[in-house]
């Protein structure tokens, strides 16, 4: 019986973090600059730095495994980063009083992976410049993918500082927690319990997380997947 990647074993199956082959410094340092285009800013670093590492990883699957099917694939990269997404958020509730902007810094990367990786399963290039646009709608950043083009343009177009960045933070702090605006009123009662039984809000990030990267790949799947035939 031919080996599939859903019998096969842990290191040739799961999709490994993606290297560091990027200037971290120079992305933080746009955003800086930029705030207001936080979100499309890291969309687009997330398709430039994790994009050819998800497609290597498809493409090293269908080699070793000819008769796995993109859903197949699809349930592997989907296993893995909800297992991540739910780590990022018990790692970032034990921030204290930072814990959703440790959370939102952690969730975001590792959901741009997921996305990346869906796209990948289902034969579409990870690192195409529309995977950004499709990020940005996906994580509910943007209604649609018109609207999430036009911004990616203008982020493309910006040239040097704003004169007067900060007032546009508190935008960009909305827009890029969009993800999370469901778990957001959730943080004062995970303090609460967290007084009460001691590893609650740990527990609670953790599962809010993983539920939040499995929506997110449940609509991925079905932006990515072709129409079934009848």
């Amino acid at each position: 019986m031919t080996a599939t990647p859903a019998t096969a074993g842990k290191p040739a199956t799961e999709p490994p973090p993606a290297p560091p082959a990027y200037d971290l410094r120079a992305i933080t340092a746009r955003v800086l600059d930029h705030p207001g285009f936080a979100p499309e800013l890291l969309a687009l670093a997330a398709v430039e730095a994790l994009g050819p590492g998800a497609g290597a990883w498809a493409e090293r699957l269908r080699m070793a495994y000819p008769d796995a099917t993109p859903d197949g694939l699809a349930r592997l990269a989907t296993r893995r980063f909800v297992r991540l997404a739910g780590a990022g958020g018990a790692t970032a509730a034990l921030a204290g009083v930072l814990a959703p902007l440790a959370e939102l810094a952690a969730v975001l990367w590792t959901q741009a992976n997921l996305v990346l990786h869906l796209a990948a399963a289902y034969g579409r290039d990870p690192a195409h410049p529309d995977r950004a646009a499709e990020l940005l709608v996906l994580t509910q950043v943007h209604p649609d993918g018109s609207s999430a083009r036009t911004a990616l343009e203008a982020a493309r177009a910006l040239d040097g500082p704003e004169e007067a960045p900060w007032p546009r933070a508190a935008e960009a702090a909305w827009r890029l927690a969009a993800p999370l605006a469901a778990q957001a009123g959730g943080w004062l009662a995970l303090r609460l319990a967290s007084r009460l039984l001691p590893g609650a809000a740990v527990l609670a990030a953790a599962a809010g997380d993983a539920a939040a990267a499995e929506r997110l790949a449940a609509r991925a799947i079905t932006a990515y997947r072709p129409p079934r035939r009848a």
